[in-house]
């Protein structure tokens, strides 16, 4: 059974299951846009997801270091700054599936697998090209993959990018910091 509700120039139409607002906004083609909402506990599906994300992810890391020692403060063993951080992230889940539930927020929307597999893809490439073409050559063929996961990349801008990037990396890894990452190729191309 549908009832309609006028609230401050807004018309919502209660159907079992789903909330529809008409906001009085422009009007496209004859027909004003209407906007789906969930009825129900949760005001926020995109952060009720979010958080409970955030939680299997905290729940997966302190599964995986729990043999890892914690120690004391004193004493910090392996496994203290990553339960903690786990904690941390945890606590971020447990915020956002409460917001979820207490204030509205946005609807969750379709979304493209582009953005993560170039993403992913850019990182296992890192992974395997840095030891043997170390990072002249690994750097901007990161940011070149990873660029791919936007539609509208600006090709000019990403290739400046992944040349000051590369520097910066270079300039942070192998002299500042000092850690062991080839620089040059260790393989003859």
């Amino acid at each position: 059974m549908a009832s309609e509700i006028k609230m401050a120039g807004v018309d919502t139409i209660q159907v079992p299951g789903v909330a529809r607002t008409n906001a009085d906004s422009e009007v496209i083609g004859g027909h004003r846009p209407v906007e789906v909402r969930p009825s129900g506990p949760v005001k926020a599906p995109q952060d009720m997801v979010a958080g409970l994300f955030l939680l299997g992810l905290a729940a997966f890391a302190i599964a995986l270091g729990y043999s890892l020692p914690r120690g004391t403060l004193r004493a910090m063993g392996p496994g203290m700054l990553p339960f903690w951080v786990s904690m941390l992230v945890g606590g971020a889940g447990v915020g956002l599936v409460i917001s979820s539930l207490v204030s509205e927020g946005s609807v969750l929307e379709r979304w493209s697998l582009r953005g993560p597999i170039f993403v992913l893809g850019a990182i296992l490439t890192f992974a395997v090209t840095v030891r043997p073409l170390g990072l002249i050559v690994a750097g901007p063929l990161v940011v070149a993959i990873s660029g791919l996961a936007a539609p509208d990349t600006r090709w000019r801008e990403l290739l400046i990018f992944a040349i000051m990037m590369t520097a910066f990396c270079i300039g942070l890894f192998s002299y500042t910091l000092r850690l062991p990452i080839p620089v040059w190729p260790t393989i003859s191309l």
